[in-house]
């Protein structure tokens, strides 16, 4: 077998590795990570179980792969586009902002990903579990983290409760997302929103820095 023979077909395993990730990700969003099956992947996307089975081996490889792809595509749209804005307050709210855009434009059909997943997953045990309690950790330290920076550059009062200011933005995120899926209300997001607004200015040094109103 020749090496550009076995570069083709490496190029599309990973193609059809990526595909299926692809939809997984949006039935896992709707249906939960329980919602996948490989045989279900393979009859929708008109691919051979055999196949499938050969590029993930289990049900559980594939849901970890899937919670994986989620991270990219959730670090794509809420956290990179943060990545080069300076420190501060204003940093804070656009992190917050690009939350909201995310679950409002549904990236993914079913709302957040993590949101539902977290809910499936949270009582449970094993690697799965893991994987799922580690991204929303990770997603909760990059939050504080923010906060903690804004302090650091004197837009942030001294003595605030960092680990606290971060709960309360992250459940005005969560509750938006919530009640925008359950009971198709997008007005959510606009009092999410106004509600991370009135409390950033609270502990902000310098409230002008802020809109007035989302």
């Amino acid at each position: 077998m020749t090496a550009t023979h076995t570069d083709g077909r490496i190029a599309r395993g990973n193609r059809t590795r990526q595909l299926i990730l692809q939809r997984a990700v949006a039935i896992a969003s709707v249906e939960g990570l329980e919602g996948l099956a490989l045989g279900r992947l393979a009859g929708e996307l008109d691919l051979s179980k055999s196949g499938v089975f050969a590029l993930f081996g289990s049900k559980e490889e594939l849901q970890l792969a899937t919670v994986r792809a989620a991270i990219k595509v959730y670090i794509e749209h809420v956290v990179q586009p943060t990545r080069e804005l300076p420190a501060g307050i204003g940093r804070v709210w656009r992190l917050c902002g690009g939350w909201l855009t995310y679950s409002e434009r549904r990236v993914f059909p079913g709302g957040c990903f993590f949101y539902s997943v977290s809910a499936e997953y949270d009582a449970r045990e094993g690697k799965v579990h893991d994987t799922v309690a580690a991204a929303h950790g990770n997603w909760f330290s990059f939050v504080e983290q923010t906060i903690a920076e804004a302090a650091r550059v004197g837009e942030v009062q001294s003595g605030v409760d960092v680990p606290q200011l971060a709960f309360e933005l992250v459940a005005l995120l969560e509750m938006a997302n919530a009640e925008s899926v359950l009971h198709h209300d997008r007005t959510s997001y606009r009092k999410a929103a106004n509600g991370i607004l009135n409390r950033l200015r609270g502990v902000s040094t310098d409230p002008s820095l802020l809109p007035d109103a989302a």
